[in-house]
């Protein structure tokens, strides 16, 4: 208390004029000599900086370190005078006295003020403050204006002005990247027309090269690249329509607000544009680790680094865009000279928590995009609330309804627990679904055939399941030409989509025929992600005596990727396949048919029958409704929800969910903070 009434004293002694001229570059010296090796520009231990005012008004726990014109509740009183020498600062034997303790207090009840540089701002530089309006001569550009008065304030004088031929050779590699013709130089040169400047202007920035010439500077801006960059650099097939997007709107004059906001968010706030879509190619534009993605898991550390340093180029490529800051240097810890702390920088990353870069499917005809988003917005919702249904189901049927769900996994589990790891033949990715696959087997002799087993592939890669890759719609021949040209069509399968057997084989029998091929054709192949393949995992093909003909006979095809041992055409004879014994089918359909029973005996209890039929059959229309539209006729290779797919087997682990976003020490993955 004596210490108070002192200070109080010595304050009520000092003139105001001292206060204001001497303080505040007194107590800048006390900081500077004590406070700022440990509190400044290289060190800013427990979160505190005091070497410029912006970062001195709070420290790591957040609390006031300097509160302008308030001493009392500045932080940095109570630690310069702290009864515990342990917890006073600074430490040890450079404590400050009396005097200095003094100096600090009149200083920030007087306003706190630092002196010399350190007294400016980061908002004070010239970048972040808004532009300035020049007063100067009516008629005359206002970038004009400041050029002449910068050139007077230097004592220059600007060229003089250029001849026409100079003028549209100027203008018009500035405009489109390409010189004149020469009849546009002549007719330019002889125009007597006063406007002739300002329609050449137009007549460029109308011309389809104007948008090519400028995207390339964009696209310099974005690191756009149509490779992936790191060691493997693999293509990206589909990045162009994220070119074309940047030049159509260049060529069109498209609102810059516009532009940012379809680059950011494009399929939020414009769904079902084309537009919308391409340009969030600007989340991917820049460089992405493929061995850091494809092929380490998330959970690995590798892999969290990957996707780190992923966020890191979603988030500097946005500020420096949109906003010609740096902001990725507070990854490790706060800027030193810009108004960015850790924390904003890692609520940017949570900003894209939910996103990878992935190819995505996309309607190049907006009333088709239109109906598609409207249709999948309601089947999501029914989604959610058939889900909500069978949750409130499976809590009212308790044991009795677990038991029954419990069969059936049963079941399945016991259909593919010896699959092996030969799944058979896969042919070649097409674009079009309508494209033809065959393979064919060689008996080596005529042979008698009357029945044929296909059987499905089951790949549990990504949950990908039984069925995978079977045909919509096949044929199967019998043949003594190689060619199948003169063969006899046993199956005809080609006028209506056949029903996915799963993890069944698809059987038929036929009056015998004798041939030396047979030949398996798929005239419309099975959807797989954005394209469309035939795989199968045996065929057999039996004469009158039950002998499977087909085993460990040769196989062509018209294409095969042969990926042994898990892909190749000789897998299809080799008598190795996954299949449900016909005991296990027949108590798949008795477990299945009681689950069903079941599970509509508690709706009936529950009162939520007729809802649960009522959206059962919505929904059944929907998918209909979503079948008969045109098919996605583009591949964009954008930022957006990656649910994990192909050959992508480390990345989109997440499904759209967030991932959490930590504030990471030194940027270190291994230490995750807040």
């Amino acid at each position: 208390m004596r210490f108070q009434v002192t200070v109080h004293a010595l304050l009520l002694l000092l003139p105001m004029s001292v206060i204001a001229a001497d303080v505040q570059q007194d107590a800048t010296a006390i900081l500077q000599k004590h406070c700022v090796r440990c509190h400044g520009d290289q060190k800013q231990r427990g979160g505190l900086r005091l070497d410029r005012a912006p970062t001195a008004s709070t420290n790591g726990n957040s609390s006031k370190a300097i509160v302008p014109k308030d001493s009392a509740k500045s932080v940095l009183m109570e630690l310069v005078q702290h009864a515990d020498a342990e917890q006073r600062m600074p430490p040890g034997d450079t404590a400050l006295g009396q005097a200095d303790v003094v100096t600090l207090k009149a200083w920030i009840d007087a306003g706190a003020k630092f002196s010399g540089a350190e007294a400016a701002k980061p908002n004070d530089w010239w970048s972040f403050q808004p532009l300035a309006k020049i007063d100067g001569k009516a008629g005359v550009h206002p970038v004009d204006q400041w050029i002449d008065r910068q050139l007077a304030e230097r004592k220059l004088k600007p060229m003089p002005e250029a001849d026409r031929r100079t003028l549209i050779r100027r203008v018009t590699y500035d405009l489109t990247g390409l010189p004149p013709t020469h009849a546009e130089v002549q007719a330019y040169v002889k125009s007597d027309d006063p406007q002739a400047y300002e329609k050449l202007v137009e007549r460029l920035l109308g011309s389809r090269r104007y948008g090519e010439h400028w995207a390339r500077h964009w696209l310099d801006v974005v690191h756009y690249g149509e490779t992936h960059g790191y060691d493997k650099d693999q293509p990206r097939p589909n990045a162009w329509p994220y070119r074309d997007y940047v030049i159509r709107s260049l060529n069109d004059d498209k609102p810059y607000r516009r532009f940012v906001q379809e680059q950011l968010a494009g399929d939020v706030l414009y769904p079902g544009t084309v537009d919308g879509i391409e340009a969030l190619g600007f989340l991917s534009a820049g460089p992405w680790d493929f061995i850091g993605h494809a092929e380490v898991p998330e959970s690995k550390i590798d892999g969290k680094v990957a996707r780190h340093l992923d966020r890191d180029d979603f988030v500097a490529n946005t500020m420096g865009t949109f906003v010609g800051l740096t902001v990725h240097c507070a990854q490790c810890h706060n800027h030193k000279f810009d108004p960015i702390a850790q924390e904003d920088y890692y609520r940017l990353q949570a900003v894209f928590a939910a996103i990878d870069r992935a190819d995505k499917a996309y309607d190049a005809d907006p009333v088709t995009g239109a109906k598609r988003e409207t249709l999948l917005k309601r089947k999501s919702i029914i989604d959610a609330r058939l889900a909500e249904i069978k949750a409130h189901v499976r809590k009212v049927g308790g044991e009795e309804l677990a038991k029954l769900e419990k069969a059936v996994e049963e079941v399945n589990v016991a259909r593919t627990k010896q699959k092996p790891p030969e799944y058979g033949y896969h042919s070649a990715i097409e674009p079009k679904q309508d494209t033809e696959k065959w393979v064919q087997i060689d008996f080596g002799s005529v042979v008698e055939i009357g029945s044929v087993n296909v059987k499905p592939c089951d790949d549990d890669f990504n949950g990908i399941g039984a069925g995978f890759g079977f045909p919509l719609r096949f044929k199967i021949e019998v043949s003594n030409d190689a060619e199948s040209k003169t063969g006899t069509t046993v199956v005809d399968e080609t006028k209506a989509d056949v029903p996915n057997p799963k993890s069944f084989a698809y059987q038929a029998r036929f009056k015998p025929v004798n041939g030396q091929y047979l030949r398996f054709t798929a005239t419309k192949l099975a959807p797989r992600q954005n394209d469309f393949i035939l795989t199968l995992a045996e065929l057999e093909a039996f004469g009158s005596k039950d002998v499977n003909h087909a085993k460990f006979k040769v196989v062509s095809a018209k294409d095969s990727i042969e990926a042994p041992v898990r892909w190749r055409k000789s897998n299809l004879t080799d008598g190795l396949y996954p299949l449900a014994t016909k005991s296990t089918k027949s108590e798949a359909k008795v477990v299945e048919q009681n689950l069903e029973v079941g599970f509509k005996s508690v709706l009936l209890r529950s009162n939520l029958s007729d809802e649960h039929s009522q959206l059962q059959s919505e929904l059944s229309k929907i998918n209909t409704d979503l079948s008969r539209l045109p098919g996605a006729q583009r591949n964009a290779y954008i930022g957006t929800v990656h649910t994990g797919s192909g050959s992508f087997t480390g990345t989109g682990g997440t499904g759209g969910k967030p991932r959490p976003i930590h504030l990471l020490a030194r940027g270190d993955v291994t230490k995750p903070g807040p």
